[in-house]
Formats: structure tokens, sequence, C-alpha cells
């Protein structure tokens, strides 16, 4: 009787690991990898060799966690398939359901006939605040400027929609043409961005090749580093109100555009 009832004993252990251990898994398991929605790379004839240059959209379909510790291999092979060029580029922490837009830039001593950009697995990190917290940093008065030497100068404004200054931020520019499709991109750093104190950006763009006919510039900034800290400190401290300032303009007699009738008529 005494080894039986160990036996059962210990069967009902085993049991109860089983299912701790099974309600931990499916957690793990259902977490997307990120996912590499486009890249384009370009190579020139440079003084030292090739200037080989990228840029890449990586997106998270994970609504609640955050991407961190990630790194991008860029890999340039030659007609043959002879790798001549590899870089490993560590990226900033990818938002929960969001996307992160890199760029980049190396040399290559025999000229790559084929770039490809892909990443290793990311550390998930669950966000400590509703996605809602996490706001976009908005560009505005976005120029772009194509210069004499083929190369384009990209220039505007980046906000901080939160309360307390953004120590960095990192400010990505995509160039695209009118269809849509990625050429290229750049970026740039801009430090301590204050509320309602936006700073000026500039970047350049080069590598494309002769007769690119840019459409369209896409400017997106995030903040600076591996991990979720730098974006999440901000969504801790709160967002900005909307109105900082009192109306001092009378109100509108009348609605603008409608009439307005008594429930009695």
């Amino acid at each position: 009787m005494i080894q039986r009832s160990r036996t059962v004993s210990l069967l009902a252990l085993g049991a109860i690991c089983l299912a701790g251990c099974s309600s931990e898994e499916p957690t793990q398991q259902q977490l997307k990898p990120l996912t590499l929605m486009e890249q384009a790379s370009n190579v020139v004839k440079s003084g030292d060799g090739y200037a080989v240059t990228w840029a890449a959209v990586l997106a998270n379909g994970n609504p609640w966690h955050f991407g961190e510790h990630v790194v991008a291999s860029v890999v340039g092979k030659d007609a043959g398939g002879r790798e001549v060029f590899r870089m490993d580029q560590p990226l900033d922490a990818v938002p929960p359901g969001g996307s992160l837009t890199f760029t980049g830039q190396g040399t290559a001593t025999a000229k790559p006939a084929k770039v490809s950009v892909d990443y290793r697995p990311a550390q998930w990190r669950q966000a400590a605040r509703v996605p809602s917290a996490f706001r976009p940093f908005p560009a505005s008065r976005v120029q772009t400027m194509r210069q004499k030497d083929g190369s384009y100068l990209i220039t505007g404004y980046v906000a901080n929609p939160y309360q307390l200054p953004a120590s960095s931020l990192v400010v990505s520019a995509l160039l695209r043409d009118g269809a849509g499709k990625l050429l290229g991109g750049g970026s740039t750093f801009v430090d301590d961005v204050q509320a309602g104190r936006p700073p000026r950006f500039i970047l350049t763009v080069a590598g494309l090749p002769p007769g690119t006919k840019v459409g369209r510039t896409e400017v997106v900034a995030r903040t600076w580093g591996s991990t979720a800290r730098p974006y999440e400190e901000l969504a801790m401290g709160g967002v900005m109100p909307l109105h900082t300032v009192k109306p001092k303009t009378a109100p509108f007699q009348t609605d603008r555009g409608s009439e307005v009738t008594s429930g009695s008529e």
C-alpha cells in the first residue's frame, strides 16, 4: 500500500509539473519572429574600393513585446557567389506592433554583384506600458533636394510628443520611387529633443544609381539603443497635452457650417 501511494503521489507531481511547463511554453511559441518587410542596396565605386549602402524595414507583429538586441547581417557576393563583403550591424529595439527602419554603409574591396540583408532573432521582453503609450516622433517640414553629385540632401524637423526630453533620437529617411518602391536611405542623430522645441535634422543619401527618380521621401525617428529602456522611460513620463494654451478668442455664437435647432420645435 505504501509503495502504491508513493507511485500515485509521483504521478500527481509529474502531472502538476507538466501542467506548469505547458502553461509557459505556448507563450513563447505564440511570439512571432520579426519580418523583413523590404530592403534595398546600392554599390558604387569609391576611392578605396566599393561603397556599399543599404536600407531596410523590420516589422514586429507582437503587440505586447519589444524585440531587443537585434543584429542585422549584411552580406555581399560577387558574380561567382564568393563572399566579398560582410558587416554585422547592431540595431535599435523594435517597438511592439511597430517597425524599425535602419540604414547603413560600408566598404568592399571587390565589387559585390548582390547584397542581401538578414537579421539574427530578437530577444523578447514584454512592454511595461500598453502599446498606445508608445507614440511616434513626428517629422515636419521635410525637404528633399538633389545635389550636383547625384546625392540627396534631406532636411526637416522632428518633434517629441512626450513630457520628458529625449536624450537622443535616430532620424532615418527612406527614398522611394513613384510606385513606392524603396530605393535607398540614410540616417542621422538629433540630441536633447524637448517637447515644443523640435530640432532640425540634416542628412545625405548617396550611392543611388545614375538616372534614379525619387518620387517621395519617408522620414521616421526612433529612440537609440538596443533595449526598450529609452522608449519606456519616455512613455512612463506621459505625453504632452494636446492643448497647452487657453484660447484667447471668444467662442462662436453659432456652430459654423450648420444650423442649431431646439428640440421643442
